[in-house]
């Protein structure tokens, strides 16, 4: 079974995509209630040539509001340390480094690591 079959599957995980006209998927994002308050957002994805168009950032607030209709309090997510851009992206929508940072699964040289972003999931 692939992971996205899976995830479709899993009580805890909650799959978004987006589709366009041709109800072809263009974006994706997924949350996991990681426990009773904290929810993981991963797979946040938007076809290339939609980027920079808003759909990342509608996913990312789809996302949010999932999170919040599953009672989490907060959403955590991983970033590679290298994507400052990115990194500058998710800050600008509320989420802050907490200090943490995690090993990337798969050696690397130089290797990688993942920044720990996270968001206080109040109404906004």
């Amino acid at each position: 079974m692939s992971e996205i079959e899976r995830m479709i599957g899993a009580p805890d995980i909650a799959l978004c995509v987006a589709r366009n006209e041709e109800h072809r998927i263009v974006g994706c994002v997924a949350v996991t209630a990681v426990s009773d308050s904290l929810g993981y957002l991963g797979m946040l994805t938007v076809s290339p040539t939609l980027q920079s168009a808003g759909l990342g950032t509608k996913l990312l607030r789809g996302a949010e509001e999932k999170a919040r209709s599953m009672g989490l309090k907060v959403m955590e997510m991983t970033v590679i340390s290298q994507r400052d851009s990115l990194i500058a992206w998710y800050e600008r929508s509320g989420y802050r480094p907490t200090g943490e940072r995690r090993p990337f699964p798969i050696l690397r040289d130089p290797p990688l690591e993942f920044v720990v972003l996270a968001k206080p999931l109040s109404a906004d």
